[in-house]
């Protein structure tokens, strides 16, 4: 049987944050990546996935006071870890960004589809 671990923890091993992002079944009557969210939460940007990658882009939701939008969710609804990669535009990533505050730094996502075949299999 395969597992894997997801991590939510706002003191990884007395370091920094440490806070997977996961795919949550929304409904599963739509097809791929159209049925399903993407925590902490995550909206896609578009009804379809980027021309150039292939891949979905997403972006903060937030609630009415600006804050990000987040919730409880059943375990039962967690598909499988989703993989973000920040999309930086045309700017630089400073030397000294940390892993850690990736979540925060940048304002869109790539849904990176590529990571496993799992993932592939989810986010077409």
């Amino acid at each position: 049987m395969h597992h894997q671990c997801i991590h939510a923890s706002p003191s990884w091993r007395n370091g920094a944050p440490c806070y997977d992002c996961v795919f949550v079944e929304k409904d599963p009557t739509l097809p791929g990546f159209q049925g399903l969210y993407v925590t902490q939460w995550f909206i896609p940007v578009g009804n379809e996935p980027c021309i150039n990658t292939g891949m979905w882009k997403v972006e903060h939701e937030y609630d009415e006071y600006g804050d990000h939008l987040v919730s409880v969710i059943h375990l039962d609804s967690i598909l499988q870890p989703a993989h973000l990669i920040g999309i930086y535009g045309d700017e630089y990533i400073p030397p000294d960004l940390h892993y850690s505050d990736s979540l925060a730094a940048f304002g869109s996502f790539y849904v990176n589809k590529y990571s496993d075949y799992h993932a592939f299999g989810l986010a077409f």
